[in-house]
């Protein structure tokens, strides 16, 4: 079993950044990719940053704003989220894919709102 934890977000303003955490523990050691989506009020889950046999991609309405990153040392990623815009707006999740057992593993969600 793998346990996602998120932390972060909140309110910023327009051009505001944000950093979101995702801590994982228990039976980590199969996991073979990890991601970020989120979904906003009427529209459908959204992929928005992954890390998958080696490489990391991203929806291009984030690129070159939002970057994925992590700590191995402290099984955490992170999401760092500038120059952020209105409709960013959204829950993010985090999650988590064991390749081994069919399961993806999701944290709980955090909002996030940009607003002037």
């Amino acid at each position: 079993q793998v346990q996602l934890v998120q932390s972060g977000g909140g309110l910023v303003q327009p051009g505001g950044s944000l950093r979101l955490s995702c801590a994982a523990s228990g039976s980590i050691f199969n996991i073979n990719a990890m991601g970020w989506y989120r979904q906003a009020p009427g529209k459908q889950r959204e992929l928005v940053a992954s890390f998958t046999s080696g490489a990391t991609n991203y929806a291009d309405s984030v690129k070159g704003r939002f970057t994925l990153s992590g700590d191995v040392a402290k099984n955490t990623v992170y999401l760092q989220m500038n120059n952020l815009k209105p409709e960013d707006t959204a829950v993010y999740y985090c999650a988590a894919d064991q390749r081994r057992s069919g399961i993806r593993y999701w944290g709980q969600g955090t909002q996030v709102t940009v607003s002037s």
